[in-house]
């Protein structure tokens, strides 16, 4: 059994298509248990039925043909059970259903098996014997591996558009499920995109010229250093300080050593200039796509699209002009920056990604301007989408293709909802963020790269409550110098003058690698990151604490932040170093002030040990994200425990009223920085806890303002205890979606489906 498992699945993974892996299956696992029949059926759940796809025993006039009723017979069974079923005698059960057409009428001995990928069955493997039969124990163990083993080979072809086309099928009338990566409800016309220039196609080849295309090389690099000049004219007045940086950060990427040196000299290696460019690429894109953290890990694609730019004008290729639609969904395996700002904004409605995640810069730049966007669509068939209708649920990740009248009815009054939300959240402009009786919260923004422009809307926040300093770093092919770091500082604390911006010390470690300091570590977020590195690398946290002090002098609006603290000794240490620094800088003759410390809660140690760090720094600031992640032992961005994250787990309640507890003995402020703070309904019990601060990028300060100028604070303690008593996440939700509906705010949020 062993040898044979391991020869087909060896067939089936190099079957060149679905259709012949399914005849593999069908065929050899037939011979292996020794059965008369073996089928492959499966879930059409758009269509609600089981469709025979592969058999070989049965009539194959059948294949395709025969289609039963989801849930029933014993097919309909074993898929609703997501278990195997073995009988001796399968018209004997009162679930068998007879379907002459197949010719199975004359068989008695069933074993099924689930196909199975993510908890969701996808189809069910049948065995069929004439004469009654058990299989053995061994045989059902056989089956159930290669099941699992079709899976992924069923999951592939439904996400290439394969399988619809093998059941002559179009695109399924129910939604497509992805991530919900901005919020809100696009409605229009699909507009595919796809890179204009293929990177990976460029082949190696001998420079005749090595200096002109060295030339040619700078050239293009001058020619995407203006292109994106252009898209930061064009785009300044509708984005934020944080996602007109973006490419800012690009500009950083495009004059890098790793980029400009490493392809030059390939280039005078002996290879022309496209080839040196890809390999350059690939070497850098291979850096990030070796990331645990899934930010990083996205800076990949952006990488990869810099180089698609560079490759173009090296090639005096010109993107082929689109006519965009007036309502226009932006659509492609792949979307890039450029490709997004290409559309005029009055006409993007919305935009959806077969890949990509929440933390690619393609969500991020939708929702800085505001756009509905669904990634990672994995089920939708790009290349038949062009000119369709469109729906996408921004709120739940979900995309209607043609949608049907009343889908489209029920999406268009959500969509009229929202607008209308929309106008009354620009009425808040300017107004504080003050509940209905008169307390005060402040609303911070969390940012990682601020531009020299000064974007509409950075003026509603009370300052940054997040300055992350990574991103910098990541970008060079060295450590940056203290004149380097404090340029970049003095740039954010002189934007939001005099209001307060707390900079976070470097926080890099096993999970977010530098190019130049690489950290390969088995379980990289238990590891050497945060603190633990710059405690144990003194060098590199004495210069960015000089550069952070000397880019305050003469604003006094700084206040600093240590990252992934899980001890006091780790607070004394780099309390000491910081005192060092400043003392420092004091006989060098800088005129630098001692800044507020305060220090990240974000491990479930630091929660348990709030009262003893609140003695030793000014504020705590809680990075909801990694806490949500510690305490549930759950990667979220791992896709099989993805559901599991939940930041109203009754858990993560506690840990942060333990937190606030701790921190109340001494008199010190609580802030909350991660997603937590900018998601309008944990907005509720965050002011019910008594938190003092909320950090959250842009896009969602209008929403959160607007929950909590609508609510008071006394009734925001009474939903707190209410929420304190639940058991679940779920039953958090439906409590805070209730009030909000209560408040005439359910626009601003959709319940979990």
């Amino acid at each position: 059994m062993l040898e044979s498992l391991r020869r087909i699945v060896q067939e089936v993974d190099n079957a060149p298509d679905l259709e012949q892996a399914l005849a593999i299956i069908v065929r050899r696992v037939k011979e292996a248990v020794g059965a008369d029949v073996c089928s492959v059926y499966l879930n059409d759940y758009d269509n609600r039925r089981h469709i025979l796809q592969a058999t070989d025993g049965l009539r194959q006039a059948a294949v395709g043909r025969v289609r039963i009723e989801l849930g029933r017979g014993l097919v309909g069974l074993v898929s609703e059970r997501a278990e195997p079923i073995n009988l001796d005698d399968a018209s004997a059960h009162p679930r068998y259903l007879c379907i002459t057409d197949t010719g199975e009428q004359r068989y008695h001995g069933f074993l099924g098996a689930p196909i199975i990928q993510n908890r969701k069955v996808l189809g069910v493997l049948v065995l069929r014997q004439l004469e009654k039969r058990h299989y053995l124990d061994d045989e059902v163990t056989f089956v159930v591996t290669l099941a699992s083993q079709l899976a992924g080979a069923i999951t592939y072809a439904r996400t290439n558009g394969e399988l619809a086309r093998l059941q002559d099928e179009g695109i399924p009338q129910r939604f497509l499920p992805g991530l919900a990566a901005s919020p809100g409800i696009g409605i229009g016309i699909a507009a595919v995109v796809y890179p204009p220039a293929d990177l990976d196609a460029i082949p190696d080849r001998r420079a005749e010229n090595p200096q002109a295309e060295e030339d040619a090389f700078r050239g293009a690099l001058q020619d995407v250093a203006a292109d994106l000049d252009r898209m930061v004219a064009r785009t300044q007045t509708n984005l934020s300080a944080e996602d007109v940086a973006i490419f800012d950060a690009w500009r950083l990427m495009l004059e890098s050593d790793t980029l400009v040196d490493g392809t030059v000299a390939r280039i005078r290696a002996g290879n022309w200039a496209p080839g040196a460019l890809r390999a350059t690429i690939a070497d850098h894109a291979r850096v990030f796509d070796g990331m645990e953290d899934a930010y990083l890990r996205e800076r990949a694609s952006d990488v990869r699209d810099l180089g698609r730019s560079i490759l173009m004008h090296l090639q005096n290729l010109a993107a082929a002009p689109i006519a965009y639609p007036q309502k226009t969904i932006l659509v492609g395996a792949e979307i890039s920056a450029m490709q997004i700002v290409d559309v005029p904004r009055e006409r993007l409605a919305g935009m959806v990604s077969t890949s990509g995640s929440g933390s690619s810069h393609v969500a991020i730049l939708a929702r800085g301007m505001g756009v509905p966007a669904a990634m990672g669509v994995a089920d939708l068939p790009v290349g038949r989408a062009e000119g369709r209708d469109m729906v996408v649920d921004g709120y739940r990740g979900r995309v209607y293709v043609s949608p049907g009248p009343a889908v489209r009815a029920e999406y268009q009054r959500m969509a009229d909802d929202d607008r209308a939300m929309s106008n009354e959240l620009q009425s808040l402009r300017h107004l504080p963020a003050e509940t209905t009786d008169g307390y005060q919260l402040p609303l911070f923004l969390n940012t990682g790269l601020v531009s020299e422009h000064r974007p509409l809307g950075i003026e509603e926040a009370a300052g940054v409550g997040l300055y992350r300093t990574e991103l910098p770093f990541i970008v060079r092919d060295s450590f940056p110098g203290e004149a380097a770091q404090m340029s970049n500082y003095r740039k954010v604390l002189e934007m939001f003058a005099p209001r307060p911006v707390t900079i976070r010390t470097l926080d890099i470690g096993g999970d977010k690698p530098l190019p130049y300091f690489p950290v390969h570590e088995a379980n990289p977020f238990l590891g050497w990151r945060g603190i633990r590195i710059t405690l144990d690398h003194p060098e590199i946290f004495l210069t960015q604490v000089r550069a952070i002090l000397r880019a305050s002098v003469g604003l006094d609006n700084l206040q600093v932040l240590f990252p992934m603290i899980s001890t006091v000794t780790e607070v004394d240490e780099a309390l000491t170093l910081l005192r060092r620094a400043y003392e420092e800088l004091l006989e060098e003759g800088y005129q630098v002030r001692m800044p507020p410390v305060g220090v990240m809660i974000e491990v479930p140690a630091a929660v348990y040990q709030a009262e003893a760090l609140a003695r030793r720094v000014d504020f705590l600031s809680v990075g909801t994200n990694d806490l949500t992640q510690y305490l549930l032992a759950v990667d979220r961005n791992n896709a099989h425990v993805a559901k599991l994250y939940d930041d109203l787990h009754p858990a993560v309640l506690r840990a942060l009223s333990q937190t606030l507890a701790g921190a109340r003995v001494h008199g010190r402020e609580v802030s909350i920085c991660g997603e937590m703070a900018g998601d309008p309904l944990a907005a509720v019990l965050l002011l019910g806890m008594g938190v003092h601060s909320l950090s959250m990028g842009a896009h969602s300060l209008p929403r959160v303002k607007r929950v909590i100028r609508s609510i008071s604070r006394a009734r925001a303690r009474e939903v707190l205890q209410a929420a304190l008593q639940c058991e679940d996440a779920a039953s958090v939700r439906r409590i805070l979606f209730e009030t909000l509906e209560g408040l005439g705010l359910g626009g601003l949020v959709r319940p979990r489906r």
